[in-house]
Formats: structure tokens, C-alpha cells, sequence
């Protein structure tokens, strides 16, 4: 039984070892991702029919950046923009599909440190002000996604009034 096991296995070896030979570096990178993204989701559904509800989430977490969206956003990303979006269409600054003029007011230093990801409380210099909008322009600017033009100058002038109030 062993032997025959055994003889499957190199079957099988020989086999992978040869298509992956003849197989163009593109195809085996869409290959490797997409064993990457299904073979947690097949342990995370066998927890899952097993019972195992909680030892599933972290092949289920392990996979969320790996998966991507339209405008090739990450999925934690996406979830970043989600919670930006809530805030401004909180403060009425960002309406998705609706007409009709905006808010003009202006923004508080304290709403353009929470778009930032910055602690009001806290001081910072301009360089430190410039790295965190480095990192957050990079998710959002047009050239990532058409989508995310209004959002990119939201965060440009979320910058502006950091750097104005230091």
C-alpha cells in the first residue's frame, strides 16, 4: 500500500515538474497566487465544517491583502477608503452619487489629522506631516483609480491644514 502511494506521489511530481518546465514565468506566478488565495480558503472551509469557526479567520485574514479590486487596491486598503468615506460624508464633504453643492466650511485641523492618521495632540514636523500623507496619497491618488480623484484632493487638503497649523 505504501509502495503504491509512493508511486502516485512521484507520478504526480514528475508530472508538476514537467508542466512547470514548459510553462512561461507568467503562468506560474498566476498559478502560485492563485494557490496562494485557494488554499486558505479550502483549510478555512474545512475548520469551518469541522466547527472550528475561530481557527478559520486567520487563514481568512491571511488572505485579504492578497486579493484584489477594481483600480488594484488591496482589500485592506479598500476598508481604509470605506472609513475615510465615512468620515467626510459625515462632515458632509463627500456625497457618492448625489448632485447638489457641497459644504464649504472649513477643515479642522483635528478632522485633517484623523484623515491623516495623525493624534491632534501630539506635535509634528513637517517632514512627519509629508511621510504620512506620502502613505495615504499613494492608496488614494487618481492614478491608482479614476474613482479616487475627490478623495486624493480631500487628502491634499487635509495636508494643507497640518502643515498650516504647525
Amino acid at each position: 500500500m505504501r509502495f503504491l502511494i509512493f508511486v502516485i506521489l512521484a507520478i504526480f511530481l514528475i508530472w508538476a515538474l514537467k508542466s512547470f518546465v514548459q510553462a512561461s514565468s507568467k503562468k506560474i506566478a498566476n498559478k502560485v497566487r492563485s494557490t496562494i488565495v485557494i488554499v486558505p480558503i479550502i483549510i478555512a472551509a474545512i475548520f469551518v465544517f469541522l466547527g472550528k469557526f475561530l481557527f478559520s479567520l486567520p487563514f481568512l485574514i491571511l488572505i485579504l491583502p492578497l486579493l484584489k479590486v477594481k483600480g488594484g487596491l488591496s482589500l485592506y486598503q479598500l476598508i481604509f477608503l470605506a472609513r475615510l468615506l465615512q468620515r467626510l460624508k459625515a462632515s458632509g464633504r463627500f456625497r457618492f452619487g448625489e448632485t447638489g453643492p457641497l459644504t464649504t466650511s472649513a477643515m479642522s485641523y483635528s478632522e485633517a489629522c484623523e484623515i491623516l492618521n495623525l493624534n491632534p495632540k501630539q506635535k509634528y514636523t513637517k517632514e512627519e506631516v509629508q511621510k504620512q500623507y506620502k502613505k495615504i496619497i499613494a492608496r488614494v491618488h487618481p492614478d491608482v483609480s479614476n474613482q479616487t480623484a475627490k478623495l486624493a484632493s480631500i487628502v491634499n487638503t487635509a495636508r494643507d491644514t497640518v502643515i498650516k497649523n504647525l
